[in-house]
């Protein structure tokens, strides 16, 4: 028997072991290294071409002088996939049921057999595409137990099998976060909530996401409060409000130090959206709120492109005010419908708008521990797993020419 067939016989003897649910037949089938794009090579730079599976303009290991200051194109793009549009993201929307049908959701088996199946094919999506990282909720990869205990146990299990594929596929984690806007005990808030169980669970939860962004080795951890925020003022006590999201940040902030993890941590501003204000409004609001509460030089910030137009921003404006602040740690990197009032997510397409928002990133000397994560999905009516490609291939090559013709512009000095 190869190392390889043992490896696999182990590791399949252990994950019927930890998922008892589960049949052999789940969790036992390694599918080779094609097993959910069988029909995708692997994407390559290729400027004269006219397939549609083809860079054009990103090529990872083109240099790119900035005045004396020369990095691979990865290094200065730094991109990264994110898990729950790429992986979980399914078509669905508030009107309709899921339109997808991914292969990595195909046959009946358990909640963790599933979460092993869709680490694999992430992995195989980022070696086929070319990215170096990646980014996911806790809940993305791990599935929520009946206790708190059982959801450490899950979480802690899917994170060994993903340091596993990341030294395997040489792969890194951008940056991890918890979800804490999804189930209903956060329906008034997690940092934010009245009760002070949910604002302890909601800690906890922080907590093992944490942990398991440190020993995946992420660069960034990041904290996004969708229910941090009010319906109305009627019945919010904003000044107490406020104070709790204060002191669960500077817990969060003191539990960085505590388990030596030596990543940034970043907040991600949006207006609104689940609620109807959100206190991270944009970035001069979370840099206020920084301020007030001491903690500056402990957090950076997270602008999403989207979420910045939003708060009646251009994204530019956003990544502006946060470099001139120091503030400037990621960028997650979409674009919304001008046409629509809610967070459409779509891919950033235009090489103008990237040459804006590089320009401010090279300036700044780039994004230090960040990068520019792909939060962006496919819209429903997209149902092929080549779409995945299709989209992200676009967007990078969008930003590769953002990043050489802001390069030119600085170099250039007029």
């Amino acid at each position: 028997m190869s190392s390889r067939s043992m490896r696999l016989l182990a590791w399949c003897v252990l994950l019927a072991l930890s998922s008892g649910l589960a049949g052999a037949e789940d969790v036992c089938d390694d599918g080779g290294p094609d097993a959910f794009f069988p029909t995708i090579e692997k994407v390559v730079y290729d400027p004269s071409s006219r397939a549609p599976l083809a860079f054009r303009h990103y090529n990872a290991e083109e240099e790119v002088c900035v005045k004396e200051d020369c990095r691979a194109m990865k290094d200065w793009l730094r991109f990264s996939v994110a898990f729950w549009h790429t992986i979980r993201g399914d078509g669905s929307d508030p009107f309709g049921s899921p339109t997808k049908s991914w292969p990595w959701e195909e046959g009946e088996m358990s909640a963790m057999a599933r979460a092993k199946v869709r680490l694999r094919a992430i992995f195989e999506f980022l070696d086929k595409l070319g990215v170096e990282y990646w980014c996911f909720h806790d809940r993305d990869i791990a599935p929520e137990g009946q206790t708190l205990q059982e959801t450490k146990a899950n979480l802690d299990a899917i994170v060994e099998q993903a340091k596993e594929l990341q030294e395997k596929h040489d792969k890194k984690l951008l940056w991890g976060t918890a979800q804490l806007f999804h189930h209903k005990r956060y329906i008034n808030g997690a940092a934010t909530s009245p009760d002070s169980r949910v604002y302890a669970y909601a800690a906890a939860m922080v907590a093992m996401a944490m942990d398991a962004t440190k020993k995946l080795q992420g660069q960034n951890f990041v904290f996004w409060g969708g229910r941090e925020g009010y319906q109305s003022l009627l019945n919010s006590d904003i000044k107490q409000e406020l104070d709790q999201l204060g002191a669960f940040m500077s817990a969060a902030a003191d539990y960085k130090e505590e388990i030596g993890f030596d990543g940034e941590l970043l907040i991600e501003p949006k207006p609104q959206e689940p609620m109807k204000h959100q206190y991270d409004f944009d970035v001069a609001t979370t840099a206020n709120f920084l301020r007030m509460n001491n903690l500056e030089g402990k957090f950076k910030i997270n602008v999403e492109c989207n979420h910045a137009t939003l708060s009646g921003h251009s994204c530019e404006h956003e990544l502006r005010t946060a470099s001139i602040q120091g503030l400037l740690g990621n960028v997650d990197i979409n674009t919304g419908d001008p046409q629509t009032g809610w967070d459409t997510d779509q891919f950033l397409t235009d090489p103008v708008e990237a040459t804006r928002l590089m320009l401010t990133i090279l300036e700044q000397g780039g994004l230090g521990k960040g990068g520019l994560n792909f939060d962006a999905k496919l819209r429903r009516e997209s149902v092929d797993v080549e779409d995945l490609f299709y989209a992200h291939i676009s967007g990078m090559d969008a930003m590769a020419r953002g990043l050489k013709q802001a390069a030119a512009i600085i170099n250039d000095g007029r």
